[in-house]
């Protein structure tokens, strides 16, 4: 039977936009709302439209960075600072480079053994004190790189490091991980959350396109209408949570999204195991 509808789609996209790019777990979001609503976790074209729509909240990224974009690329203007370094395309490959080896690697091995709620539960508290170390680390020593043009390559790398954290255990949140690992090695909190959305954009084209060729087969025109509307919804839900959160950020501490997992896993602990 078809999961999908027009319902479905508005709020599976809203979930996804909100969530994809906050501390929180887009996967556990993702799966205690299929529960909810009675989808099962193995409906194969429902994993497909998380795909798109997730491909939609990409987008919001690109729309929000495309300047900076452009200049990794070098095709602005903008001019160097003067005696300082700025972020290129090697601290990207840097930074990507872990988690995408990892995830070729085991891939198949993570779907099968480890895509879980019991999984995305304890993923969810052990990502959320990871947070809250990162805040106590950057409470205590001034940032070393304080803007996104200050990341070495060295503090690139530790970030890819811990993305990987990410990428084996569904629900630790690749965002999650990567501002805490940038705040663990120097970088600040602004930083660390604009590194994380510029290196979400090359991992994520790149899952999503593999997935997108390996099941473009099962694509029919029934669906395409459902697809848009996911896909438009998450890409608006997206960029208005990435902008609310980059200027959040600044100010905030991230130990109230450590919070908000903590209370998440304690709402998946009694919902699967009062259910299933």
């Amino acid at each position: 039977m078809l999961s999908l509808n027009y319902w479905v789609s508005i709020l599976m996209g809203i979930v996804e936009g909100l969530t994809e790019f906050l501390p929180v777990s887009s996967t556990g979001h993702m799966i205690l709302v299929q529960s909810l609503l009675g989808i099962p976790e193995e409906d194969t074209m429902m994993k497909i439209f998380e795909v798109v729509i997730q491909l939609g909240a990409i987008m919001a990224v690109v729309v929000l960075y495309w300047k900076r974009l452009l200049r990794l690329f070098g095709l602005t203007k903008n001019p160097v600072r003067v005696g300082k370094s700025s972020l290129n395309l090697v601290h990207i490959l840097i930074g990507i480079l872990p988690a995408g080896i990892v995830g070729l690697l085991l891939n198949k091995v993570v779907d099968k053994y480890l895509f879980s709620p019991k999984t995305v539960m304890i993923s969810l508290v052990i990502g959320g004190i990871l947070l809250i170390i990162g805040e106590k680390r950057a409470a205590k020593y001034r940032p070393k790189a304080k803007e996104l043009d200050d990341i070495t390559y060295k503090q690139a790398f530790f970030i890819g490091l811990y993305q990987i954290l990410a990428v084996v255990f569904p629900g630790f949140s690749r965002s999650g991980a990567t501002i805490a690992g940038g705040m663990l090695n120097g970088v600040s909190r602004g930083a660390s959350a604009d590194f994380t959305f510029i290196l979400a954009i090359p991992l994520m084209f790149a899952a999503t396109g593999l997935v997108l060729l390996k099941s473009y087969h099962l694509f029919t025109v029934d669906l395409i209408g459902y697809f848009i509307v996911g896909f438009i919804v998450s890409f608006i839900v997206a960029l208005l949570a990435v902008m609310t959160f980059i200027k959040l950020v600044q100010n905030t501490s991230l130990a109230y999204f450590a919070y908000y997992r903590f209370a998440l896993a304690a709402i998946f602990a009694i919902y699967f195991f009062t259910t299933k």
